[in-house]
């Protein structure tokens, strides 16, 4: 089984790729298209090959991920996996608070996926202060979909 950090060395796409891409992705309709260089300077374009390991449930994060282009599956517990699709991101937390992946996300096809590193993520915040909001959002609807899921 390959791990994402095995894809990243090497891999660039060119600019004006990175920001169509970019404009594809719902959490940055609003973005301007000065804001939308900014992401793409220090984002990656990586394409996973299916049954990649991203992220591990309690290792150190290092990468913040949006999904371009296939679906990936998140496995919390044994009883516990939800599927992402394009437009969808993850590995926010352990970015936010330093603390240890809460999930393992695995491709389940083949993905393209924007990676933006740890030292990147902070510059990403601060050249797109929406982005901020969006990361809530997402984050609270994980949380309620949670707990409906211990709830039934």
């Amino acid at each position: 089984m390959k791990l994402i950090g095995d894809i990243f060395d090497g891999y660039r796409t060119a600019r004006d790729e990175k920001i169509r891409l970019l404009e594809r992705v719902p959490i940055f309709e609003g973005c301007s298209t000065r804001q939308l260089r900014a992401v793409a300077d220090i984002s990656k374009v990586v394409e996973v090959p299916e049954r990649t390991v991203l992220t591990r449930q309690g290792e150190p994060g290092e990468e913040f991920f949006i999904i371009v282009d296939g679906t990936a599956l998140v496995t919390l517990s044994m009883h516990k996996k939800h599927r992402l699709k394009p437009g969808e991101f993850f590995g926010e937390m352990s970015l936010l608070d330093g603390g240890p992946r809460s999930a393992t996300v695995k491709a389940e096809t083949d993905l393209r996926v924007l990676v933006i590193n740890r030292a990147h993520f902070w510059e990403l915040i601060s050249a797109v202060p929406e982005l901020t909001q969006q990361m809530l959002v997402g984050l609270s609807r994980r949380l309620r979909a949670i707990e409906n899921t211990m709830n039934a």
